[in-house]
């Protein structure tokens, strides 16, 4: 339930200054020349709200439809694939009676990591004429953060203008959506929790092959005994004792049965006491029979990721702040999660709370560097600060793949 110790490579604090208009940017009006190069263009959304108000419809050429959200709490967004890297310097936002007070004009190159050409947290509705922005990339993005009323949020047109292409653009689907992944699901979806475990077992195993650490054990020297498995089950804190139990109840003639008496003992401590010397290759034993690795993979969920991530649901947080949630709950436990997110909401509100979500993931990950840094076993700070908050500063909220990060001056990449 924990990291191997290795030397810091801490980095600063959290996200500063993030509810402000740039300078260059202004707001109008008027018309410009540029070429509007959003029109028809494939458009997806992090949700909808029936099919009656499709993505698409933020960018056909109607003047009576519109894309509507969700209306659950949290962050939404519109993202429209220009086709090709454009530069873009005027963004015209219609909104409909469900608009956002705060949002951020954004763009990538990969659907990944995005750039913020204009952000505020002062939106009024109505029509916004954005100019002078500086935007470059093949996919524009409206990530809308705070509400200004109860219903989502809702746009009738998103154009986005520029210099325009030398030659005809290339077409990234054949019709507006087709062929775009829907990048938008929630931590329980299966690639986005794929990549979650892979990237917990990067910290935990120095390794993105979770799958292949289900017999691995050894004392870190922390004072919680051994450590076991993929998500680091430990004899001194409980976890260990439960997950053997279950173990030893769905199977009673395994390997580690005879060392439940002492794991009992331990528990609570670091001692070793009746654990050795054959404790170590009865794991390594057990590791082999597809009974415990499925034993592992329960005790992982039922402990940690199903109570971390309906937590952040609750919160109204997206992919990456249910990671967030869930990586702290891996290493601190879920009571340790609960007193880290009490910190953080003290600090700034959840987006279910009518808060910024990017906002309140800085003040989260603040909280969660403040509670490594009290323990030396945890006081290397980098799985979150060359981490998480890399994938934060990219505004990367859904996890989307390629994922590029470090972890104890390892380098780590998922490319799916």
């Amino acid at each position: 339930m924990r990291t191997r110790s290795r030397r810091s490579m801490a980095l600063g604090g959290g996200i500063a200054a993030i509810l402000c208009v740039p300078p260059a940017v202004s707001v109008a009006a008027n018309a410009s020349a540029d070429v509007l190069l959003s029109m028809a263009r494939p458009a997806l959304a992090s949700s909808t709200q029936s099919v009656a108000w499709l993505a698409s419809s933020a960018v056909d050429r109607g003047t009576g439809t519109r894309w509507a959200s969700g209306t659950g709490t949290g962050t939404e967004w519109l993202r429209v694939d220009l086709g090709a890297a454009q530069e873009v310097t005027r963004v015209r936002l219609h909104w409909a009676t469900a608009y956002a007070r705060g949002y951020r004009v954004q763009f990538s190159d990969d659907g990944a990591t995005w750039a913020d050409a204009y952000r505020t947290a002062a939106g009024n509705g109505g029509v916004d004429d954005l100019r002078n922005l500086k935007g470059h990339g093949r996919y524009l993005r409206i990530l809308a953060t705070q509400r200004a009323t109860p219903s989502g949020y809702s746009l009738w047109d998103v154009r986005a203008y520029g210099p325009g292409p030398a030659a005809k653009l290339p077409e990234s689907a054949t019709a507006p959506g087709a062929g775009v992944p829907a990048v938008a699901g929630d931590l329980r979806a299966r690639v986005k929790k794929e990549t979650a475990l892979e990237l917990v077992a990067s910290a935990e195993n120095s390794t993105l092959n979770w799958r292949g650490e289900f017999g691995y054990l050894e004392d870190l020297g922390d004072g919680r005994g051994y450590t076991g498995g993929i998500i680091g089950f430990c004899s001194g804190t409980g976890d260990m004792l439960d997950m053997v139990t279950d173990y030893t109840r769905r199977s009673p003639s395994n390997a580690l049965a005879k060392y439940l008496p002492a794991l009992r003992a331990v528990d609570g401590t670091e001692s070793h006491r009746g654990l050795d010397p054959g404790f170590p290759a009865a794991w390594r034993t057990a590791a082999r029979d597809p009974v415990f690795q499925q034993t592992q993979q329960d005790a992982r969920d039922r402990m940690y990721f199903t109570p971390a991530v309906r937590l952040a649901e609750t919160d109204g947080l997206r992919a990456l702040g249910q990671f967030a949630y869930y990586d702290a709950a891996v290493m601190h436990g879920v009571n340790g999660l609960r007193a880290i997110r009490e910190r953080a909401v003290r600090a700034r509100k959840t987006p279910s709370q009518g808060g910024d979500e990017i906002a309140y993931l800085g003040a989260f990950l603040d909280s969660r560097d403040t509670e490594m840094r009290k323990e030396a076993a945890h006081s290397d700070t980098t799985r979150v600060d060359t981490a998480q908050r890399v994938f934060l500063k990219g505004s990367n909220l859904d996890l989307v793949a390629p994922l590029t990060w470090h972890v104890y001056g390892d380098k780590y990449a998922i490319k799916r």
